[in-house]
């Protein structure tokens, strides 16, 4: 089932995201002051390609340095990019057919609104 909704998604919509992502994340790669955020932004680029059977979780010992990375990407652009993914999960959650890529749309908007300090892992 998982390997049926990632193809759905990537045929929905979900390539188009990863692909914005991944230039995203190389735009940002260009400057030395941009690849902690790059780095950030594969990490959505890889959990947006292949969503189904990935979750997110906090790192056991989170620094306090990532708290400060979540508070500058929140204000440079997270709260956006988070704020899309709610939108298209409300979007898609109020069709039957679409609760299951609303679920991914809303997993996506925790970790575009603070990616430092998680971890995608498989489930």
């Amino acid at each position: 089932m998982k390997l049926l909704g990632n193809i759905l998604w990537l045929v929905f919509g979900g390539l188009l995201i990863a692909i914005e992502y991944f230039i995203a994340s190389l735009i940002l790669m260009i400057t030395i002051i941009g690849i902690p955020f790059g780095i950030q932004t594969l990490k959505l680029a890889s959990l947006a390609f292949w969503p189904f059977g990935k979750d997110t979780e906090l790192n056991s010992r989170p620094s306090g340095l990532s708290t400060v990375m979540n508070v500058i990407w929140i204000l440079i652009g997270g709260v956006w990019i988070s704020l899309s993914h709610i939108i298209l999960g409300i979007l898609l959650g109020i069709t039957i057919v679409g609760i299951p890529f609303a679920k991914q749309h809303f997993k996506l908007a925790s970790l575009a609104l603070t990616p430092f300090g998680r971890t995608i892992i498989q489930t």
